[in-house]
């Protein structure tokens, strides 16, 4: 007897530890993260929403508006796109949303958003106590909508992740929309056999939503932040660099890559660990670019130790790309790698630059 109820009670363990595993948030779309399912219209006055809870799965604060497909204010910049919906954050407006996360595991946050008045605008996100402070003013893509990344690990099992206008403005609906909320689980200890560069490929980073052609832009990055660029800083105050995939841009190798779209204002940048003081090494990558139309000269200036080398790429718009190698000899038992764009470009009333790919990092013998 007492046998059958120790298997009784193994079997109830492994049971509840699997609906445990089964309840984590998986990569994509949040529950209504594209704000599908509204509010009633009895929890709202106007476009605003009056319910605490009134958008399932979302808890709200403040002056939150919800804004239809297709439709636009007298005082928006822009409509929502058509088959979209949007949450329009104004003055101290909040929303937030619970989620079950698996601790000390690394995740990213992509949020599609725009600004929809004149004015500066900002959005704080969070996961306590972790947060960012993203500015939304440049826009980076001819529809005035972008694509932004956040990363987070959390400490607990079931964390809040909130998105908040830290803006007061006159116009008390004044501020950011955004339609679509994401998530994807990255994995920063990848390297390749061989590489001492960490995703080097860039396959690891933020979700990348399937039916958006801009990529994601990921903003400055220290050292002491989780990047949604697993292994890579963004050295900016403000500008950020953008990551792009195979399905929509031209990619030099795999399925992932970065395009410097600000020029000398950002750096792409990864410490190296394990480097030798006095030994010889080889870093080799491909400089290409977008397939977006980007034409023109899209030079690349890149650092490590104390040797600098600029690859000039010559862009057709149409995609393609060349290699560079950077031999140096190793000053410390840690190299900074460094990729600057030395210049940007417009196309379409779209920013644009080069693309950077496959960089390794090898010992000379």
């Amino acid at each position: 007897m007492a046998t059958s109820m120790r298997w009784i009670a193994l079997f109830l363990l492994v049971a509840v530890s699997a609906l445990a595993v089964s309840a984590v948030i998986e990569d994509g779309l949040l529950p209504n993260g594209d704000f599908r399912n509204g509010p009633d219209k009895s929890q709202m006055k106007g476009p605003v929403v009056t319910g605490k809870h009134a958008i399932p799965n979302w808890e709200l604060s403040g002056f939150v508006e919800y804004i239809e497909s297709g439709h636009t204010q007298a005082d928006m910049m822009l409509p929502v796109p058509v088959g979209a919906n949007a949450v329009r954050l104004g003055n101290d407006a909040t929303i937030r949303q619970q989620l079950k996360v698996a601790r000390h595991t690394y995740y990213s946050i992509s949020f599609i958003a725009a600004r929809s008045c004149a004015q500066e605008e900002k959005l704080n996100v969070s996961v306590d106590p972790e947060f960012g402070l993203l500015p939304i003013q440049t826009v980076y893509t001819n529809t005035g909508w972008d694509t932004y990344s956040w990363a987070f690990k959390p400490r607990h099992t079931t964390v809040w992740l909130s998105i908040h206008n830290t803006g007061i403005e006159e116009n008390p609906a004044c501020g950011p929309l955004i339609i679509a909320v994401a998530i994807k689980t990255l994995y920063p200890q990848l390297y390749n056999k061989g590489n001492m560069v960490k995703n080097g490929h860039f396959e690891q980073g933020p979700y990348i939503f399937p039916n958006t052609p801009w990529g994601v832009l990921v903003p400055p990055i220290f050292e002491d932040v989780h990047s949604p660029l697993p292994g890579w800083m963004i050295m900016s105050d403000t500008k950020v660099v953008k990551y792009i995939d195979a399905q929509h841009h031209a990619v030099p190798k795999g399925a992932r890559a970065v395009e410097l779209v600000a020029g000398v204002e950002v750096a792409l940048v990864q410490e190296v660990q394990g480097t030798v003081p006095g030994r010889s090494y080889r870093l080799t990558f491909s400089v290409g670019d977008a397939r977006n139309g980007c034409v023109g000269s899209l030079g690349v200036d890149v650092y490590a130790a104390r040797e600098r080398l600029r690859v000039s790429y010559v862009s057709r718009g149409t995609g393609g790309h060349k290699c560079g190698k950077l031999e140096f000899t190793a000053i410390a038992d840690k190299t900074r790698v460094v990729f600057q764009s030395s210049n940007h470009h417009t196309v379409n009333a779209t920013l644009c630059g080069p693309v950077v790919d496959d960089v390794w990092l090898v010992r000379l013998k």
